[in-house]
């Protein structure tokens, strides 16, 4: 008899992946590949989505090919995704009429100007659980339907889709057949109200949205459509953005329990319960996954960039081939941290929001070099993390005792030490970081009752805990040190530009 399988696609912000999971949950297999990054202008980041989908059935076929495993051995698909990023296309053709707008993207930042113009902050944060910004999808849709050409009359026809990337790989495997999203991918859209589950009207007719191109919302764990893969019908049953599964992964199903992802981005999830909580503190408030993978609620520090410092060091600054260089670079530096990096390339997130924020380097001597710039880009993405933390704590009168992470850059000693020493409070890295990829399987796996919640549990197994190392003198003389460097990052450019 032959084994069978899960598959979990994870398609990120720089690369397509596919990893191949067994029924006890354990990785088998990745296959990953990296696709172009466009970048048309200043702020300006797109992506071509025939290539992320051409990209992701490629990795996904190179997977059973090298694996040997037949598509009758794939019991379900889960999905997870770069979040926000958004997609418009024609519904009898399946072409994008523009590229994707990644959520990296801030072209939108005059459109997010108008909405508090007109007063409508407040109603979009207690109705969405968002801030007004240019890193979610309801502007970006905005701009395509208001720059290409017949895109807005087309739109009101029926005759166009939107989606996140979610919505568009299942629209491919599909062929078609389902527009579908999950709760937690359509609670990064600004068009969104999480406290009703439903897209909001007002929202929707303020930016000129046809509610003709929105998917249908289901909850993660759930039957999204089947992929007719080599003649054999495979259900799609798991879908959640990026960080609600890693969240789901990580098994933080109980209020209080909170996760870091280390990705392109950096981003803090804190599980609430079951009941919409307001932030005070310029954090988010989102939806995500409880246990039986239906609806719950989450708070959100979302960090811009995180892994994409590191690969600024390789691919503009040229002073790294490879990431992981960068933990002998920073325990090279003998001195203290002297050195501040701000990498506000796309603008500063949680809890500053500040769209006009641009990337700095502090205290520079005749002295510094490589590594110290290196060492400062990792301490940067645990000063951030510290930013986001403090709002949680301030928000839900929640002391973390341990914060769970993941990610790519959780494998870097140093930055996870020093993680712990600038929150004064214990890093807990799992043997198996790949909680995002996880999450998707464990979601797909609950729907077709191959596991419960308790199975999650039982395989999370933990490789390492940091303990801080320096002192609370220390620590709060070096945080200060980061926040007078914030502070004149803030506003960097000029509104009009």
């Amino acid at each position: 008899m032959k084994d069978s399988y899960l598959v979990a696609i994870d398609q990120g912000t720089s690369s397509c992946r596919a990893l191949l999971v067994d029924t006890t949950g354990t990785i088998i297999d990745i296959v990953q590949k990296e696709f172009t990054q466009i970048f048309p202008q200043s702020g300006w980041v797109e992506h071509d989505a025939n290539e992320i989908w051409k990209t992701q059935f490629g990795v996904f076929k190179q997977l059973l090919e090298l694996n040997r495993v037949d598509a009758d051995q794939i019991l379900g698909i889960g999905i997870t995704n770069q979040r926000e990023t958004t997609i418009v296309w024609d519904k009898v053709t399946g072409e994008p009429i523009y590229n994707a707008i990644v959520w990296q993207d801030r072209r939108t930042a005059s459109i997010c100007e108008n909405l508090k113009e007109k007063g409508l902050e407040l109603y979009i944060r207690n109705t969405t659980g968002l801030v007004v910004d240019a890193y979610f999808s309801g502007t970006k849709i905005k701009w395509i339907l208001d720059n290409v050409e017949g895109a807005q009359e087309r739109a009101e026809n029926g005759e166009l889709c939107f989606g996140t990337i979610d919505s568009w790989l299942i629209y491919k495997m599909t062929k078609g057949a389902n527009h579908v999203t999950d709760f937690t991918n359509a609670s990064r859209t600004l068009i969104y109200n999480i406290k009703e589950l439903r897209w909001d009207e007002k929202i929707c007719k303020e930016l000129n949205i046809s509610d003709r191109m929105l998917p249908t919302v289901q909850a993660s764990s759930s039957n999204f459509g089947l992929f007719n893969y080599n003649n054999v019908d495979i259900p799609i049953c798991g879908v959640a953005g990026d960080q609600q599964s890693a969240l789901f992964g990580q098994a933080c199903f109980h209020k209080g329990m909170a996760k870091n992802t280390y990705g392109t981005g950096c981003f803090m999830l804190m599980n609430i319960g079951e009941e919409f909580l307001a932030s005070e503190n310029g954090l988010l408030t989102t939806l995500c996954c409880n246990e039986r993978g239906g609806v719950g609620y989450a708070l959100e520090g979302s960090i811009f960039i995180a892994g994409a410092a590191v690969q600024w060091l390789r691919d503009g600054l040229k002073i790294i081939k490879d990431s992981s260089e960068t933990e002998s670079m920073a325990m090279n530096v003998k001195h203290n941290h002297d050195v501040v990096v701000v990498p506000a390339f796309a603008g500063m997130g949680a809890p500053y929001w500040n769209m006009y924020a641009r990337g700095a380097i502090f205290g520079l001597t005749r002295g510094s070099g490589q590594d110290d710039i290196a060492k400062a880009t990792l301490d940067a993405l645990a000063y951030q993390t510290k930013d986001v933390l403090d709002a949680m704590v301030e928000d839900s009168g929640v002391i973390l005792q341990t914060l769970k992470v993941d990610g790519g850059a959780v494998a870097n000693n140093y930055l996870m030490q020093f993680q712990s020493d600038i929150l004064q409070t214990q890093v807990e890295r799992p043997r198996v970081v790949e909680t995002t990829a996880l999450g998707a399987a464990y979601l797909a796996g609950i729907y077709l009752g191959i596991w419960d919640h308790n199975t999650i549990i039982n395989n999370r197994t933990i490789d390492r805990v940091f303990e801080p190392e320096i002192s609370k003198e220390e620590q709060v003389k070096l945080y200060k040190q980061w926040q007078k460097a914030v502070e004149r990052t803030i506003n960097w450019i000029d509104i009009d530009e």
